[in-house]
């Protein structure tokens, strides 16, 4: 008789299934598509990963779940890193993820980064012109059934009402996202009546995943932004998404919202500007009023009646009238005095007698002069005879008178030695009186 082999409990066996699936499969990458995506108030996460053909239960668990920046949604196709085990209290084979990413998320940054650093260093991202503001015309790029365009519209009518704004509609996700906003981007381009200085482009739409802003990091989009005529704001999603476009524009806002608050400025803030100018220049002006007023008091004070002014000027001139009177009256007085006194002095003189001795004085005078004249005269003549007789004791002419001569070249050079002269030359001769030509014919040298 066989004896009967002895059983696992199902405790056991689903033990003994766990402890073979975790170390036989242990830790792996799985790629696939959510479904069933369920959240509930512990903070873990349960979804099912499946493809064409099977699927398998998966747990992120709250202390994981907390770094996965995937949003987890159903359809999303992730890859996701985690190991095989088993759920013993329902024998539920399962994987337990630890980490969670987008399928194709790396392929994606990857390319994204290739493209930004090219056309950086071709200068496309060089734009940084100044926007208008407030722009006479806002161009919108945008979904027209987005809740971006819902939130920048509702800024731009809370902040400036008069804005005038032009929703040009454009897919902003897909195939077709990128030449739609190249083509109309283009268009608004060749617009005579836009004017750069006034008018600005604003693109924009909400915020997604990767993949859904995949369209602005069109390598086209960002080229033709980059050469656009009318300056361009970007605003593609939200604060952390960044796109090429964002790049390629003159500005960037981080969401549609705070685009719209960078575009045009806000009149709650400008009526309460406005109110406290209006303050200021009302306190000043009531300041000024009181000073002016004051002033005027002042001036009301020190104002006198024109007839008391002209009182006192008639008593000033009436007051320098008489002082003028008696000033000419005295001077008129003390002239007739010295007029009677040089009268009684030069009747009191015999005009006879004064010319009398003043003709004496004069001869007098007139012979001492001629004394002092010759006796000066004769003084001189002394001494130029004096002065005559050394200068003819010491000059030249005095020799020659005595029959000696001055020999002289052609030059006037005076010949001292017989040396110096040549048979043939040509001499002058100076002599007491007058001069003589010679020619020297024979030459004797002292022995």
């Amino acid at each position: 008789m066989h004896e009967t082999p002895q059983a696992l409990s199902v405790s056991q066996l689903n033990q003994r299934a766990k402890q073979t699936l975790e170390r036989e499969v242990g830790e792996v990458w799985v790629e696939g598509e959510l479904s069933n995506v369920s959240r509930p108030a512990s903070g873990h996460i349960y979804f099912t990963l499946k493809d064409d053909r099977a699927q398998i239960r998966c747990a992120l668990f709250r202390q994981r779940a907390r770094f996965v920046a995937a949003p987890m949604r159903d359809g999303d196709q992730v890859k996701l890193r985690g190991r095989v085990s088993l759920f013993e209290p329902r024998g539920d084979y399962q994987l337990i993820a630890d980490a969670v990413q987008a399928a194709g998320l790396g392929e994606l940054l990857a390319a994204f980064e290739r493209l930004k650093v090219q056309l950086e260093s071709e200068g496309v991202f060089a734009n940084a012109r100044p926007l208008p503001f407030p722009p006479r015309k806002i161009l919108i790029l945008s979904s027209a059934s987005g809740a971006a365009i819902r939130d920048v519209l509702a800024v731009l009518a809370a902040r400036w009402p008069l804005a005038d704004v032009t929703l040009i509609p454009v897919p902003v996700q897909g195939a077709e996202a990128a030449p739609a906003m190249i083509s109309a981007l283009g268009l608004l381009n060749r617009q005579a009546r836009l004017d750069p200085d006034q008018d600005v482009v604003l693109i924009t739409r909400g915020g997604g995943s990767l993949e859904d802003l995949w369209a602005f990091n069109n390598e086209h989009l960002a080229r033709a932004i980059f050469h656009s005529r009318l300056p361009v704001m970007s605003a593609v999603g939200h604060e952390v998404d960044t796109t090429l476009a964002d790049f390629a524009a003159d500005m960037r806002a981080p969401t549609p919202s705070a685009a719209a608050e960078r575009l045009v400025p806000d009149q709650q803030a400008l009526k309460h500007q406005l109110s406290q100018l209006e303050n200021r220049l009302r306190r000043a002006m009531q300041a000024r009023l009181e000073r002016d007023s004051q002033r005027l008091d002042t001036l009301r004070a020190r104002l006198r009646h024109p007839g008391e002014q002209l009182n006192r000027q008639r008593q000033y001139v009436s007051a320098l009238t008489q002082r003028l009177q008696r000033a000419m009256q005295q001077s008129v007085q003390q002239q007739q005095t010295r007029v009677t006194q040089l009268s009684k002095r030069l009747a009191s003189q015999d005009m006879a007698r004064l010319h009398r001795t003043e003709q004496e004085r004069v001869s007098q005078l007139q012979r001492r002069l001629a004394s002092t004249i010759q006796r000066a005269l004769e003084v001189r003549q002394a001494l130029l005879s004096s002065a005559a007789r050394e200068l003819n004791a010491v000059s030249p002419l005095a020799v020659l008178g005595r029959g000696y001569a001055i020999a002289q070249d052609e030059k006037g050079h005076v010949i001292r030695r017989a040396e110096d002269t040549e048979p043939g030359q040509k001499l002058s001769l100076r002599l007491g009186e007058g001069r003589l030509s010679v020619e020297v014919k024979r030459r004797y040298n002292k022995k």
